[in-house]
């Protein structure tokens, strides 16, 4: 798909703002426009709000995050930034208000200084700096062997996956996203880099609008709110203790978490009332 010949830039962000308002209005959507994998989603994110999206692989989640990037169109209904319709405005615009810290974190070839600079070219060494020192982890990256400067391989090959996080999440904040779409990594890290990261993540959300596929009990229990899918529908949102109390889709959900030690975390107690329910 191309934009509207006649489309037009968001509005520039009014300054000191606290992230972006984003609504799904009656959104269906199939990668083949036959086979829907959304269904009639109706979804409202106020500014500054973090949305945990949680599901079976398949529910949806990624799909949603997709739409909201405007990497594709709605097959149906309205994808709003703000009150305005994404269909109808520049998709460079929206970018520019847009972070994205993936799954599967890729660095290009180059040094960390580089990979940082890919969010805003014109970011001075100083930006740099002061980006990782608000994230609590601008020791970590001057304790690579050659700091900032270290070549980081094709892929980040030459850093650990704790490192090449934290540079997405130092690119990321440099950007100073309006909305920030997070897909968190799941596999094995040590646990103080993990602690670090945790730390780091809970920094990058402030003063921001987000919607977080969620991988970990930690994002999930802390969020403003949960957004459960299945088979592309909304099935419950709210907060992780109303949720709980439901006794629905998300307490089964919860259950599975716990019981596995979902992606190698600590189980995090129910409330006490639940506990002997």
């Amino acid at each position: 798909w191309e934009d509207a010949p006649d489309a037009q830039d968001l509005p520039a962000p009014v300054r000191g703002s606290a992230g972006v308002r984003v609504e799904l209005r009656s959104l269906t959507f199939g990668y083949d426009p036959k086979r829907p994998v959304l269904h009639d989603v109706d979804l409202v994110v106020t500014p500054g709000q973090t949305i945990a999206l949680v599901g079976h692989t398949g529910s949806g989640k990624s799909t949603i995050a997709s739409l909201a990037a405007k990497f594709y169109l709605p097959t149906a209904g309205a994808v709003l930034s703000d009150g305005h319709d994404t269909r109808a405005r520049g998709s460079q615009s929206l970018r520019r208000q847009l972070g994205i810290v993936q799954q599967n974190n890729f660095l290009f070839g180059g040094t960390v200084r580089d990979n940082l600079r890919f969010s805003r070219p014109d970011a001075s060494d100083a930006d740099l700096e002061d980006a990782a020192r608000q994230l609590d982890c601008l020791d970590l990256l001057q304790a690579l062997p050659r700091g900032l400067d270290t070549e980081v391989g094709e892929g980040g090959s030459s850093l650990s996956l704790g490192q090449r996080q934290l540079v997405c999440f130092t690119r990321a904040l440099l950007a100073d996203p309006r909305l920030l779409i997070l897909d968190e990594a799941t596999s094995a890290i040590d646990p103080v880099t993990e602690h670090r990261i945790q730390r780091a993540l809970a920094r990058l959300l402030i003063g921001r609008t987000s919607l977080v596929i969620a991988h970990r009990l930690s994002t999930i229990v802390h969020a403003d709110m949960i957004v459960v899918l299945e088979h592309g529908r909304i099935i419950e949102q709210g907060s992780h203790h109303e949720l709980l109390v439901r006794r629905g889709a998300y307490r089964a959900l919860y259950s599975e978490f716990v019981a596995s030690g979902f992606a190698g975390e600590r189980a995090v107690s129910p409330p006490r009332e639940l506990r002997t329910a």
